[in-house]
């Protein structure tokens, strides 16, 4: 069943190198990546639920030669951080240091907002290495090179780049099928962070959410960020909230994509950058989600 943990599909995308892909990619339904070369596996990413991230252990104990001695947290949101706990153990876990301190900061807080969904036992377990600079793992022959390019998804993403098997595990920067989301980042740092990433001529890129792809993911999340900066410059000349001029918004090019929802917060990032607002500016998170939600008409359906 889609969403289901048993829906979930490990697909090598080159030699030692997989992505594990949670279909259908919509709320807290996440990817990972995982690293087996050198005898020292490192996995980028966990999962939100209890369940969800021993199956993801499972599947990793099916290909790698132990359990993962890394795990790169891409972000600090806890569909990829929650499930840090049954890696723990064996594992040191890498992060910006400000998704360490996002992370201690936001606790448990994903799992009040769909309090349906069954967790399981979780607890947030921080990284336990963090960074500023880039840095760059070695695992065997394959080079995992670990940025923060700027503010994109939130303040603080990590991507990762294989340079030599042209391999790009983007983290929620980008996401394929699914609505891109700026709710603590920023529309026009994303913008920017995609045209970095495209930089790296990458050709298999692992976006956050929803299916392997190529370079062309990243054009997709460009053109309808920009899209959104468009439509905010609309509204704002119509003198709309940005509530407002996501109903007014009528049919778009991007209506296909799971969670058309997000469209609301990502309004009100354009909107107080097109005011001059710093990419990142604290904004009222609560407000913002509320607000979305009243777009959607109910709490968004997570499947996790």
């Amino acid at each position: 069943m889609t969403g289901s943990p048993s829906a979930t599909r490990l697909q090598e995308i080159a030699e030692d190198v997989y992505a594990y892909v949670q279909p259908d990619g919509g709320w807290c339904l996440n990817n990972a990546g995982l690293i087996t070369a050198g005898g020292s596996p490192a996995l980028i990413d966990t999962a939100a639920t209890e369940a969800r991230a021993l199956e993801l252990r499972k599947a990793v104990g099916d290909v790698a030669p132990r359990a993962p001695r890394y795990v790169v947290n891409t972000h600090p949101h806890g569909d990829h951080t929650f499930g840090n706990r049954f890696f723990a153990d064996e594992a040191v876990i890498i992060a910006h240091e400000a998704t360490r301190a996002e992370m201690e900061l936001a606790g448990l807080h994903l799992t009040g907002l769909w309090p349906g969904v069954c967790w399981g036992d979780l607890s947030v377990e921080l990284p336990t290495l963090t960074f500023r600079e880039p840095i760059t793992l070695h695992l065997g022959d394959v080079r995992a090179e670990l940025m923060h390019l700027g503010t994109a998804h939130t303040t603080n993403d990590t991507v990762v780049w294989l340079p030599d098997q042209r391999v790009l595990f983007t983290g929620d920067v980008v996401m394929s099928g699914a609505t891109p989301f700026c709710l603590t980042g920023s529309v026009s740092g994303s913008i920017s962070v995609v045209e970095r990433l495209r930089g790296l001529s990458p050709e298999i890129v692992v976006p956050g959410h929803g299916p392997v792809g190529g370079p062309e993911l990243l054009d997709t999340t460009e053109s309808y960020l920009r899209h959104v900066q468009r439509l905010a410059a609309d509204g704002i000349a119509e003198g709309l909230t940005p509530l407002g001029t996501a109903r007014e918004a009528g049919p778009t090019p991007f209506d296909h994509l799971l969670d058309s929802e997000r469209l609301v917060p990502n309004l009100h990032r354009a909107f107080a950058e097109a005011a001059g607002a710093a990419p990142g500016h604290p904004l009222d998170i609560g407000e913002l989600f509320s607000e979305m939600v009243d777009f959607h008409g109910g709490l968004p359906h997570c499947a996790a």
